[in-house]
């Protein structure tokens, strides 16, 4: 090797992160990595037993970098590298950081099978970039043995080469491994991996697991623990990398659908909070064994897990009564951070294993707002950013760097598909996508499960194997927006009834009319009540989002994300027409997935997470909805569609708004008409106010 001469202080630029910094020849790459703070993984302590270090040299002149990289500028490999490779096998190009020595300029590429910023695919191949600081940190050690001279214990000398080789001081030990110590060294022939866990840097450290000879490799749980679905996610804790991703329905459904329904019955039925508690952590166990199983992965090797969480849901999964959640002025029983030890909550893993749930923001704004809140990061904003997650209780997040507002608004469960006559969960056979023609009143659907349109030929045929069952929440939606484009509903969303004449989709439904989507088996109806529901619901959502906009004081946001796997399926376009979010460029708005899930797995992978999204919770201000004496009349100006005072310019720039009518008694279905049911939405209002 010709290295190059007379170099001091060579420049070393590592990527994908883009940290750079001058180092003296001879300096370890992985020391480089570390005082750069690009934590390139070591299990071994720098022995090249582990292989986790790995980095390729990118050869050539870097001009925006003003560096020219060569392998020649880093050492030959020495006798631990070449039995690494003999041994293990090194992939070509590739070198181990620990053994490798910089001899002059560098760019250093961390590959991404072993990179700290690891690539995270969330939903729709956006990707994220996670920077690793894990609780967790493997060490192997060589332990002196036993000498009659030096009495000191086996776990001592343990400590005190932690201490020695990683800088590890004052640990403690999880009980439990007391017992197991010296049978582990002996089968280890005194080698061992420990793992440590320290979440806080002002936190003694903890000896949570300990294995003979070089342990390779550890895992972490992330888990969205939501009213209807639990999502999980098996993640490794050395490179990042997403092992296996699953989700189960949550079984306390069978105990009520709603959150509300659940407190009730906690309330009613005096074992009812410990069955609930029961089903949700039986869930979470047999969720983990199925992630485990897919990824291949021994559930005991789980060392940290992250949870996020509705308020409700929270408690109930701690084991704590929700009751006081449940009526004004719902008081949570603890809203900080919080950790346990695994086996304290009944979760199968290693008996060491730590779980960190992030903290609530509000009686109803929860772990699972925050964990979308560090995700999406509204207050590293300069734009003004909303931040929804739209369920059975909407959660509202706005807000930038300068003031971050949250308040949740009771949308109830017609977005996904209860109190709708044909409404159903997303499953295949669901309507989830609806056009209507304007001039012949005609609609067109797609059917979850089956590609063509129902317009398009054969159509009939492939939907043979799901059939056409029910409308779910997109389809919803899209269905009632396309009826107030179409001219089939007014602003007020009272089905007109004067189009029976022109087109035999209107069809008399008592002393009201409703739309016929679908003239099959099963019928498919959008009755007048079908449309009430769905105003109630949007317009409890967009007073919530209007009363943090006045709080905020602006007119408009900058940018919306719609969270949560409903979010991910509603039509952006269709959203603003029903008035569900405020106006806003529709380029601007974007659904972004599981958010509170990506926000675990932010925190899992990287301990500083969990310091942010504590301090930020801190400062979000709380609006309690039910306190404040405006949002009735909020509510009742946005029960019409997209609104009743807000123009709605940027969208209607974008999509021809039909002019506004309203209609009489008369084109409203006679008796029942709308005066009559628009006072008893006022009074719903002031119920929900």
């Amino acid at each position: 090797m010709n290295s190059p001469a007379n170099i001091t202080d060579p420049l070393v630029l590592f990527m994908p992160s883009g940290k750079r910094g001058r180092f003296p020849v001879g300096t370890p790459v992985l020391d480089a990595a570390r005082q750069l703070g690009v934590y390139v993984e070591s299990v071994c302590g720098g022995r090249a037993t582990c292989g986790r270090c790995q980095i390729e040299v990118q050869e050539g002149n870097f001009a925006k970098h003003k560096i020219v990289s060569s392998n020649d500028h880093i050492s030959a490999k020495g006798p631990k590298e070449e039995r690494y490779e003999r041994v293990r096998g090194l992939p070509e190009g590739r070198r181990l950081s620990c053994s490798a020595q910089i001899l002059g300029d560098l760019v250093v590429d961390v590959p991404q099978d072993t990179v700290i910023n690891a690539q995270v695919v969330r939903k729709a191949a956006v990707d994220r970039h996670i920077e690793r600081n894990p609780a967790i940190q493997l060490c192997y050690v060589e332990v002196e043995q036993p000498d009659m001279h030096k009495p000191l214990g086996d776990l001592d000398r343990l400590k005190a080469v932690l201490e020695k080789d990683w800088g590890w001081k004052d640990l403690l030990i999880v009980p439990h491994l007391i017992p197991e110590v010296q049978g582990i060294l002996r089968k280890g022939n005194w080698g061992v991996t420990a793992a440590i866990h320290r979440d806080m840097d002002s936190s003694r450290p903890f000896i949570i697991g300990l294995w003979p000879d070089l342990k390779n490799e550890a895992y972490g749980i992330a888990c969205d623990i939501g009213s209807t679905t639990i999502a999980m996610h098996l993640v490794s804790l050395l490179s990042g990398r997403i092992v296996a991703s699953s989700g189960t329905s949550n079984p306390q459904i069978r105990f009520g659908e709603d959150l509300m329904s659940r407190v009730s019955y906690v309330m009613m039925n005096p074992d009812g909070r410990e069955a609930m508690t029961k089903a949700v952590r039986e869930a979470v166990n047999t969720l983990i064994g199925k992630v485990c199983e897919e990824g291949g992965v021994d559930r005991h090797d789980i060392l940290d897990m992250v949870f996020v969480a509705n308020p409700i849901m929270h408690h109930l999964f701690l084991g704590i009564d929700p009751t006081e959640l449940g009526q004004a002025p719902f008081a949570l029983a603890v809203s900080g951070a919080l950790q346990y030890w695994a086996h304290e909550i009944d979760i199968d893993v290693n008996r060491g294993g730590r779980v960190y749930l992030l903290p609530c923001i509000a009686g109803h704004v929860g772990a699972d707002a925050a964990g979308a809140t560090l995700s999406e990061g509204p207050y590293r904003q300069d734009k003004m950013m909303l931040l929804v997650d739209v369920g059975t209780n909407a959660e509202i997040v706005l807000g930038n760097k300068d003031r971050v507002v949250a308040a949740s608004s009771p949308t109830g469960p017609a977005f996904e598909g209860a109190e709708i006559s044909s409404g159903q969960r997303a499953a295949p056979g669901a309507i989830e996508r609806v056009r209507i023609d304007p001039e012949t009143l005609e609609p067109k659907y797609r059917v979850i499960g089956v590609d063509k349109w129902s317009d398009e030929e054969g159509f009939e045929e492939d939907a043979k194997a799901t059939g056409v069952t029910g409308i779910c929440g997109s389809a919803i939606i899209e269905v009632v927006a396309e009826m107030y484009l179409s001219g089939v509903i007014s602003e007020d969303g009272v089905v007109d009834g004067s189009l029976a004449e022109r087109s035999p989709r209107i069809i008399q439904n008592g002393r009201t009319f409703s739309y016929l989507l679908r003239d099959g088996e099963p019928r498919i109806t959008v009755t007048q009540n079908d449309v009430r529901a769905i105003q109630l619901a949007k317009a409890a959502l967009y007073a919530g989002v209007k009363l943090l906009m006045e709080k905020q004081g602006v007119e408009t946001v900058d940018t919306i994300r719609f969270a949560g796997a409903f979010g991910s399926f509603i039509d952006p376009k269709y959203a603003m027409v029903l008035g569900l979010i405020p106006d806003c460029d529709l380029a601007e708005v974007k659904a972004v997935g599981n958010a509170a899930g990506t926000g675990a797995l932010m925190a899992l992978l990287n301990r500083d997470h969990r310091r942010e999204i504590e301090k930020e919770v801190g400062r979000i201000e709380k609006i309690e909805t039910a306190l404040e004496p405006h949002f009735q009349q909020l509510f009742i100006d946005a029960m019409a569609l997209p609104n009743k005072v807000d123009p709605f310019t940027k969208l209607a720039e974008q999509v021809k708004l039909p002019p506004r009518k309203m209609l009489s008694d008369e084109a409203a279905g006679g008796g029942d008409g709308a005066p009559r049911r628009r006072s008893r939405e006022e009074r719903a209002a002031r119920r929900r106010g």
